[in-house]
């Protein structure tokens, strides 16, 4: 069935059930909001996508408000527009201002959000709560301060990875994100599998940055500095850089990184046949022999070892291709260029 409705004047017929936000999209009106997601459910934390009924004059948040036949929606008019700002100068109001220093300038919806409202500061007093960093898991990097209660990490975390690491804290303007129990990541259920990161509209929650490292160890002289790049990065970098998904940038990034400093760029996909073979040999020996339990599942992604850990009956941890280079690395290749193997230093990059 179909609902038939107006919007800003627009005639438009949609499926029953869609909301009036994705229902606006398709006759390419933009409401903004900062809480939904493509990949989530709607929670109308923001408010920022609020509407107006045009003959009730009743506002409604589009995000989680079907489309209903007849109604007659204002999506932009003077009023709106100013209490979407007010909110947004609020969120702000909380926010730390350290978009030059964040890792996620200019690419930060809240930022581009400010931008779009013609925000430079807020006229509100500055209540950026004072709480701790969280780096303990070395793979993803938790700043609360930065959190602007949207819940999507929430949602994707319990909902979709069914991992229940994060959750919201307190209540009313004291309301922050930790992991459960109000522990560190590190001890939380947490299986560092960085969708938390991905989802997040700020530098709430972002993926853990060992870059400035990597460029101390470049410029030390007496190191000699190889990388190790994942299969996966190849077709994934593009996209940052313009490239249509998928594109193949094997070549570009072996030029990159060499220009960059790194002495070689070794490939994971030696690393991947050796462990083809060990796990081909360790199957035929469970499967024809008797030699061990099966199902055997493997897999080179930490973070799926981790959750196969936690969450599943006890598992071997398996060799992934990372763990297969560094032997070969540092004796065969250290010889081959004539650098001490004490002086290697190795960086892998991956997705």
């Amino acid at each position: 069935m179909t609902v038939k409705a107006i919007i800003n004047g627009i005639p438009i017929e949609v499926a029953e059930g869609t909301s009036i936000l994705e229902a606006a999209k398709k006759v390419s009106i933009k409401i903004p909001a900062l809480c939904k997601h493509p990949d989530l459910d709607h929670t109308a934390a923001c408010g920022i996508c609020i509407v107006r009924i045009k003959a009730t004059g009743r506002t409604l948040r589009a995000c989680c408000t079907p489309l209903e036949n007849g109604m007659d929606i204002v999506t932009h008019d003077p009023e709106i527009v100013n209490v979407r700002r007010g909110i947004v100068e609020m969120i702000m109001s909380k926010h730390p201002n350290e978009c030059v220093t964040c890792s996620r300038n200019q690419n930060c919806e809240l930022q581009t959000m400010c931008a779009d409202f013609n925000i430079e500061r807020s006229d509100l007093d500055n209540i950026v709560p004072d709480l701790p960093l969280d780096e303990t898991t070395r793979a993803v990097t938790l700043d609360p301060r930065k959190c602007i209660s949207c819940g999507r990490c929430i949602q994707v975390c319990q909902k979709d990875q069914n991992v229940w690491a994060l959750t919201f804290m307190e209540r009313g303007i004291e309301t922050r994100i930790a992991p459960a129990g109000d522990i560190s990541l590190a001890e939380s259920p947490c299986v560092k599998c960085g969708q938390c990161s991905a989802h997040c509209p700020t530098g709430a929650i972002v993926e853990y940055d060992e870059g400035p490292d990597v460029w101390q160890k470049l410029m030390d002289p007496e190191l000699h500095c190889v990388v190790q790049i994942a299969p996966a990065v190849r077709v994934a970098i593009g996209e940052a850089f313009g490239f249509k998904p998928g594109t193949n940038l094997t070549g570009k990034i072996y030029a990159a990184l060499r220009r960059m400093g790194f002495k070689a760029v070794f490939d994971t996909n030696f690393g991947a046949d050796l462990t083809i073979l060990e796990e081909g040999t360790e199957f035929v020996e469970r499967f024809a022999h008797g030699k061990g339990e099966l199902p055997l599942i493997t897999s080179c992604c930490p973070a799926w070892v981790d959750f196969m850990e936690k969450y599943s009956a006890p598992c071997r941890r398996p060799t992934t291709p990372r763990r297969s280079r560094p032997t070969p690395r540092r004796s065969t290749w250290s010889r081959s260029c004539r650098a001490r193997p004490k002086s290697m230093r190795s960086s892998a990059t991956t997705t």
